[in-house]
């Protein structure tokens, strides 16, 4: 028989104690957002170090892992000595320097610029995407328009350097690229450009991971040197060039772009870090899904891959030998690391 004051005694009871377990629940949540994570910053590439350098100014003072990738990225991008990335970089064969960028933040918000001409700084615009628009991608006139709605200031990126090589290139106008070019730009010791026609192009990619624990990453170029005009690599297309997942981590690509959009590369290797695989093993297996389905395509160009897990370990693989990355953390500020490779 129902009993009506027992049913409501024991409800009351029921509620009191969902309380309590809710009540529980939120410090247990409270108390574990509140520890503070050990920050870090990677980026590809010897030239990452300077990046990661001012990358470092924004998570050394907890600040967002977002804005750090951002202003990391800055550096290369206006550095006009660098001739992969940003102002400065090479052209297409047409001699007009178009840039590629994508950025994404610990929620999954991610925005992107494509075939870029006259702003110094595609990421920025690309976080404009991200957060003033309803819309992923922009590219060409259109994202041109919208910088300058933005309050970017339009210049001339191609630098006196870029136009020289683009000129010697046009002698013979062969399309012959160096694998890892970018550690073979300058003497160290005494900077020396190679011939004009030598250059070939790359990305540099990042990835932070905050205090707060949570991971941004960017993705900025000025794609392949002397390509068809209008090409687009894998650098702006999230999930290829650049992928990130606050619960899992985070992974960039470097090299013959091409190669990482057949095989939606970071993405992957973020799926891969999902599964219990180390950022290293990930990053590898992304490289050999690369060899296996174009064995002698891969045997001729590079490809590379570099990681972060939430938990702050890193790993890189690559198709080729020469691949490097940089690291910035709490113990280390200009760690640059060879990463390892198939062949």
């Amino acid at each position: 028989m129902f009993n009506r004051r027992k049913f409501l005694k024991a409800s009351a009871l029921s509620t009191a104690l969902l309380a309590v377990n809710k009540n529980s629940f939120a410090n247990d949540i409270q108390k574990s957002t509140s520890i503070k994570n050990q920050p870090i910053v990677i980026s590809t590439w010897d030239f990452g170090v300077a990046a990661n350098a001012d990358a470092w100014k924004v998570l050394s003072k907890n600040g967002r892992a977002l804005d750090a990738v951002e202003q990391g990225v800055w550096v290369p991008e206006a550095d006009e000595t660098n001739q992969t990335v940003g102002y400065g970089g090479l052209p297409d064969r047409d001699g007009r320097v178009t840039l590629d960028a994508c950025i994404m933040d610990e929620l999954g918000n991610c925005g992107a610029v494509l075939a870029l001409e006259h702003i110094k700084h595609p990421i920025s615009v690309a976080r404009k995407v991200m957060e003033k628009t309803p819309h992923v991608m922009l590219a060409g006139d259109g994202a041109l328009q919208f910088a300058l709605e933005q309050g970017f200031k339009k210049e001339n990126l191609l630098t006196p350097a870029s136009e020289k090589a683009w000129k010697e290139w046009l002698k013979e106008a062969k399309y012959n690229p160096v694998m890892n070019i970018e550690n073979k730009l300058y003497d160290k010791a005494a900077p020396q450009r190679l011939p004009g026609n030598q250059y070939n192009h790359d990305t540099i990619g990042m990835i932070a991971l905050d205090a707060q624990g949570n991971l941004s990453g960017a993705c900025t170029t000025s794609g392949m040197a002397y390509k068809l005009h209008g090409r687009i690599g894998d650098s702006p297309i999230i999930g290829a060039g650049l992928y990130i997942d606050n619960e899992i981590g985070g992974a960039t690509s470097t090299g013959v772009g091409e190669e990482v959009v057949r095989n939606v590369g970071s993405f992957l290797v973020v799926e891969l870090m999902r599964q219990g695989y180390s950022p290293e093993d990930a990053c590898k297996e992304a490289v050999m899904r690369i060899i296996r389905k174009k064995p002698e395509t891969a045997k001729n160009i590079q490809v590379g891959f570099l990681a972060l897990n939430k938990k702050g370990e890193y790993g890189a693989y690559a198709i080729q030998k020469g691949f490097s990355y940089a690291v910035c953390d709490t113990k280390k500020q200009d760690l640059v690391i060879k990463g390892k490779s198939y062949y």
